[in-house]
């Protein structure tokens, strides 16, 4: 039975398609059934006019306005969809029915003489592969790398801002030496930048080749024609057609080994660990009071505490980075693996990497929401680190040890550990040592706030890269 209406918001199974929708409009215009069907038509319309184009082709080729009203499907698609479901229905076979929607609609524009070179020497993997990549490509361009480098931008900047507050750091939970905001915030632009520029330089691969990726039929009925050099020029040229490189896959079976594919994933999982990983501090630096939320006008923060205001945009985006990660996950383990030169069952898998990517996006869109919010309680963040001079005694002991005392570490051990102590206590040890002169001066100065080691200069060197 075929779905002649669309489904609402309210009666949607995926939240993606009801709750989250006005969120994906963009990414689902691509992952979409109709983005699929699009970019199948696209796909075959490409190559029928590619093929007939060949001086060894026994049939004239299409004249330029032949041409547009042809790529005027692929760009019109809805109209056509209810058409090619119906077909479907019947053939029990998606890409055959675009097939034969294709043949129908140029026997009905008196064209019936290119009916025989529609789908010509390809299997349906050969249009799939191709659709995928491209919806692949176009989607991480256009859509999620703006999303990640929205992020990169804001903790580039919110780093040098506060590239010089002070801020205590917590190993294991516990005091440790001092650090600044600002630099944590750019360890994680410097780790996203990484994976950003992986993603940026990263290629999705694709083929053309026939049933079991050896040009099999091409090379019996038209054995003039380089087919190989054919298929990589059609293939760079859907890179050209748009506007992102796709590069050529020449050794495969009936199916393209998507290992490009599971790479772009593995790229996207990192991507978003780390930003899960920051999504967790955060929660924690304004659980702590470190960090405060701005207030939303009309926002509600719970339905009967009216004074909280939450951080739901970190902990929706920490859900949304988990579900996004296990389907790439589990993308990545199942598209890098088929049975000897191909079975069926990554194509019912196939139709769901639009929503890994949609889960990413919710999560990117959640993240920068919350991040936008943020702000230093200055207060707070110095009140806590005054509470915790024993971090001093790292510097001490050390300038102990190039002082020569070869029991530095033991003697700072049982002076401080569990133990209640104050800057003064500590001043008053240094002052008992026999230390060179300028290096008494520089320890008697220290304090908590300004035992900040090379954070200023460590932030401000990664924002330049």
């Amino acid at each position: 039975m075929i779905m002649t209406h669309l489904s609402t918001a309210f009666s949607a199974l995926s939240p993606l398609d009801g709750r989250y929708a006005p969120k994906l409009l963009d990414l689902a215009s691509h992952f979409s059934e109709l983005g699929l069907v699009r970019a199948r038509l696209m796909i075959e319309i490409e190559y029928l006019i590619k093929l007939v184009a060949l001086p060894e082709t026994p049939i004239r080729q299409f004249t330029d306005i032949e041409i547009i009203m042809l790529r005027e499907i692929a760009v019109y698609p809805l109209e056509n969809l209810l058409e090619i479901k119906s077909i479907e229905s019947t053939t029990n076979h998606d890409v055959k029915a675009i097939e034969y929607y294709l043949a129908k609609f140029l026997v009905d524009n008196r064209l019936s003489e290119f009916v025989p070179w529609v789908h010509f020497g390809l299997t349906s993997e050969d249009v799939n592969n191709c659709a995928y990549a491209l919806m692949i490509t176009q989607t991480t361009q256009s859509i999620i790398i703006p999303e990640i480098e929205n992020i990169c931008t804001f903790l580039r900047e919110f780093s040098l801002r506060y590239k010089d507050l002070p801020m205590g750091a917590r190993t294991h939970g516990q005091a440790a030496s001092p650090t600044t905001l600002g630099k944590e915030f750019a360890v994680y632009h410097s780790r996203l930048l990484r994976q950003l520029n992986l993603l940026r330089e990263h290629e999705v691969c694709a083929k053309l080749n026939g049933a079991t990726g050896n040009y099999n039929a091409h090379a019996i009925v038209l054995p003039e024609v380089d087919w190989i050099a054919f298929s990589q020029s059609f293939i760079e040229g859907l890179g050209n057609y748009s506007g992102y490189a796709i590069a050529f896959s020449l050794m495969t079976t009936q199916i393209e080994p998507q290992d490009s594919y599971c790479e772009r994933f593995a790229i996207m999982v990192q991507i978003n660990r780390i930003l899960h990983d920051l999504s967790l501090d955060v929660w924690r630096y304004i659980s702590d009071g470190w960090l405060g939320l701005r207030v939303t006008s009309g926002e509600v923060g719970s339905s009967t505490m009216p004074h909280k205001v939450n951080p739901i945009d970190f902990e929706n985006a920490e859900g949304n980075f988990g579900l996004a990660n296990s389907l790439f996950d589990f993308l990545g383990d199942k598209l890098s693996q088929s049975r000897l030169q191909r079975d069926l069952s990554n194509s019912t898998v196939q139709r769901n990497i639009g929503v890994a990517f949609a889960y990413s996006s919710l999560a990117f869109q959640s993240l920068q929401k919350g991040l936008d919010k943020i702000q230093p309680h200055e207060d707070r963040i110095g009140e806590y680190l005054n509470q915790q001079p024993e971090v001093l005694a790292e510097a001490i002991q050390m300038g102990m040890r190039v002082a020569g005392y070869p029991d530095a570490y033991e003697r700072l051990k049982k002076f401080t550990r569990g133990e209640s102590i104050t800057v003064g206590m500590l001043h008053d040890f240094v002052r008992h040592l026999n230390l060179p002169r300028d290096l008494r001066n520089r320890l008697l100065e220290l304090t908590p706030r300004t035992y900040i080691g090379l954070s200023t200069e460590l932030t401000q060197k990664s924002a330049s890269n």
